[in-house]
């Protein structure tokens, strides 16, 4: 009955900041909601392993690091064997927000996502069933496996849905300016306010609009103005086969993007600066000037929230039998 009151409480809070900032086209963010306690737990454990890899070596926190801003600040991301990944890291802050996963959208959600990597041979370079393997040879694992889901058997199901349940958990409440929405009009200062004005009018919330200012929608990269790079990276066009999606990509959220350099799916924007310089001039025709800029930059960071905040989990000791991580030398 109490979860119950507790749900419902938060769905109406959600509801009545939806309806309050109806004329807004950004909203605070609310609180995590229905998260499975017992899930989330195992999933950060299960976040922070690097048992899920061959190499032993990698996590889920390597390329999406909690302390980094749910990223890893890198161009593109290190994986197996120090192999140079295709593509930015994406922000797992307020990930469960998004539209769908990865740059090009071809996970549905969190869970689905979060299979991937662990197959991945340029990322955690596993395969699914060696994963499983390791996690079943793990007594503690099993025992906490069979408590929070009930069955004997460790299967990639319950590993990829708890992992999904504890990255719902990583939302990031309260900035200056959610604060500001709500109510505490010195939580900005004029500048910052001047910059989400210059946000409004030049069209940025075009695509970077409600709670996670972003990742709602899949747009193309390059809109005015070709968009030129070498990252061999075809946005959509990889998911669909479509030709008329190539250099679309998910919308990155705007939330924390303080933290989350270098920026879009290449990594090529190292700064703030140079990303709103570029994303004015390719995908609104319009070049802000070095005041305008530092204006809209000033409130970018206005929407750095609360970060995730938690003791590190005590990951459970390997067994007899736990298979012995491959060096990165080794295929």
């Amino acid at each position: 009955m109490q979860f119950n009151t507790l749900i419902l409480a938060t769905l109406t809070a959600s509801v009545l900041i939806q309806s309050v900032f109806a004329d807004e086209p950004i909203q605070p963010i609310t609180p995590a909601k229905s998260i499975n306690a017992a899930q989330a737990e195992l999933g950060k454990k299960l976040y922070f392993d690097p048992r899920l890899s061959k190499s032993g070596f990698i996590s889920c926190n390597s390329c999406h690091n909690l302390s980094m801003g749910g990223t890893d600040n890198l161009t593109t991301s290190i994986g197996h064997n120090w192999q140079q990944g295709p593509i930015n890291s994406p922000t797992v802050l307020n990930a469960s927000m998004n539209i769908a996963q990865f740059w090009d959208g071809r996970a549905a959600d969190l869970k689905a996502q979060a299979g991937g990597p662990i197959a991945n041979p340029k990322e955690m370079a596993f395969t699914h069933e060696l994963a499983v393997e390791v996690l079943a040879s793990i007594p503690q694992y099993v025992a906490e496996f069979k408590q929070v889901f009930g069955t004997e058997k460790v299967t990639i199901d319950e590993v990829t849905q708890a992992i999904a349940e504890f990255e719902k958990t990583l939302v990031t409440p309260n900035s200056r300016f959610d604060q500001w929405l709500l109510g505490k009009k010195d939580a900005l200062s004029a500048d910052e306010q001047a910059g989400y004005k210059l946000f409004k009018e030049s069209g940025c919330v075009a695509c970077h609009n409600g709670a996670a200012v972003g990742g709602s929608s899949f747009q193309k990269m390059g809109l005015v103005e070709p968009y030129k790079t070498d990252n061999p990276a075809e946005g959509r066009k990889a998911v669909t086969g479509k030709d008329a999606d190539r250099f679309f990509f998910k919308v990155p959220t705007l939330r924390n993007v303080e933290l989350t350099y270098p920026y879009f799916h290449d990594g090529a924007a190292k700064t703030l600066t140079e990303a709103v310089d570029t994303m004015g001039r390719l995908q609104l025709g319009k070049k802000f000037t070095a005041e305008e800029n530092a204006k809209v930059v000033a409130f970018l960071k206005t929407l750095t929230g609360e970060q995730p905040s938690f003791l590190i989990p005590i990951l459970p000791p390997s067994g007899d039998k736990t298979l012995h991580p491959q060096p990165f030398n080794e295929k």
